[in-house]
């Protein structure tokens, strides 16, 4: 590995399997201090035991991002131990069942908006301190294509990240003069537990393994980011820098 993210502080959510998991391990081949957000504290020991022969122990934390007043204690605790944090991606979220808009219970509703969009606002207000004390800041928000193609059943999820997509972006034209990028990168079909939950018949071996896509997040939070404000799809970058290993920042975006 090149060390792109060497000394640089990331915090990952949803860290302890598929795309979190594999980015995690990703940026610690590439040299990030991490610190991991995840529900299953055994899930995460099982990840940062895979990733400490790159490098530190990871920071594990366990707990559920729908706990929101535990983010802002959650952001002085990483103030206290570190002073900065460099990179931020918001990848924690869920799905929540194929259901009809009208059939979706309240209960459902709330827990899937406060997963996938609250949660990321509450991050990003806590620790937007931490980031202005990074020289380069990195915010990378997950999103999917359901945000703009609306898709039968998929209500409440392409609604959340719908609305994470205005946030990020509107955040990202009011920091434009900082030295923050802000960007939503779209994985695509990949074999996560999330993508047989909602293509139950689909071929997992005919997906893009989790591990395919990080070189779309290690190019979204290194120092050469060129990017900002945009919606990127992680497969077309991917294969535009194995076809393109010097191109910087022309390929396909949303």
């Amino acid at each position: 590995m090149t060390h792109r993210l060497q000394n640089k502080i990331a915090l990952i959510t949803g860290a302890s399997r598929g795309i979190g998991a594999a980015v995690a391990k990703r940026f610690a081949q590439e040299g990030a201090q991490l610190i991991l957000v995840a529900r299953s504290s055994a899930d995460l020991e099982r990840i940062d035991d895979e990733m400490q022969k790159y490098g530190p122990p990871a920071v594990l934390v366990p707990f559920d991002l729908t706990d929101l007043p535990r983010i802002d204690d959650f952001a002085k605790s990483i103030a206290e131990r570190f002073g900065r944090l460099d990179i931020l991606i918001g990848n924690a979220a869920i799905l929540g069942g194929l259901t009809p808009m009208t059939h979706i219970t309240p209960t459902s509703w709330h827990r899937i908006m406060t997963t996938n969009l609250h949660a990321n606002w509450h991050l990003l207000k806590a620790f937007e301190p931490l980031l202005m004390t990074s020289q380069n800041a990195r915010i990378i928000f997950v999103t999917s294509e359901v945000a703009k193609n609306p898709t039968p059943y998929w209500g409440v999820y392409g609604v959340s990240k719908a609305a994470l997509e205005m946030m990020a972006k509107t955040y990202a034209a009011e920091v434009k003069n900082l030295g923050f990028k802000v960007n939503l990168i779209d994985p695509g079909s990949v074999n996560t537990d999330m993508c047989a939950e909602w293509m139950p018949g689909q071929d997992p071996t005919t997906l893009h393994l989790p591990d395919d896509i990080t070189e779309a997040f290690v190019c979204l939070a290194e120092d050469a980011c060129p990017w900002h404000g945009e919606v990127l799809n992680a497969q077309n970058l991917v294969q535009d820098r194995a076809n393109n290993p010097m191109n910087k920042g022309h390929f396909e975006i949303f």
